[in-house]
């Protein structure tokens, strides 16, 4: 796999449309750990995009776990939503993306799950990469998890 570079995102309603594809992703939990892995946005319509990842997860203790996740994008103004990969399928949250002076485009947004609260962030950088960031608090969950992406070409040159 080779990491490849990408245009900027020109503007939010380009976001889904180049989000399609694999992408290698690298992610911190702050004081818990590390991921890495492959992550694919994948067409479901014009509309959805499912995404799905997969990578090893080295806790702080040194154990290692393969872990998996999937959730479905859906286009939306401005942005898109991001849905937990459900039946029905529950809103995680809405993002309206709005540009930066550095060419950067920005959204977040909040999710209540139970009594902790998720403060989420996506930044789309000018380099063709993006950043994920989730910051959760309360009674059972306290963290900081960030996600670094890089498109990837998984053809073999």
């Amino acid at each position: 796999m080779n990491e490849t570079m990408i245009d900027a995102w020109d503007d939010a309603s380009q976001v889904m449309t180049r989000l399609a594809g694999a992408w290698s992703f690298d992610r911190v939990i702050e004081g818990q750990g590390r991921m890495k892995g492959l992550a694919t946005f994948t067409p479901l319509d014009a509309e959805r995009l499912a995404y799905r990842e997969q990578g090893r997860l080295t806790l702080q203790n040194g154990t290692e776990l393969e872990a998996e996740r999937e959730y479905v994008f859906r286009k939306h103004e401005d942005g898109f939503e991001v849905f937990f990969e459900e039946s029905p399928p529950r809103l995680f949250h809405t993002i309206s993306l709005c540009a930066s002076d550095d060419g950067a485009l920005n959204g977040s947004a909040g999710h209540l799950c139970n009594l902790d609260h998720y403060q989420s962030s996506y930044t789309f950088l000018a380099d063709g990469g993006f950043v994920i960031c989730h910051v959760v608090a309360g009674p059972r969950k306290d963290y900081t998890m960030i996600t670094t992406y890089r498109r990837i070409s998984l053809r073999s040159d």
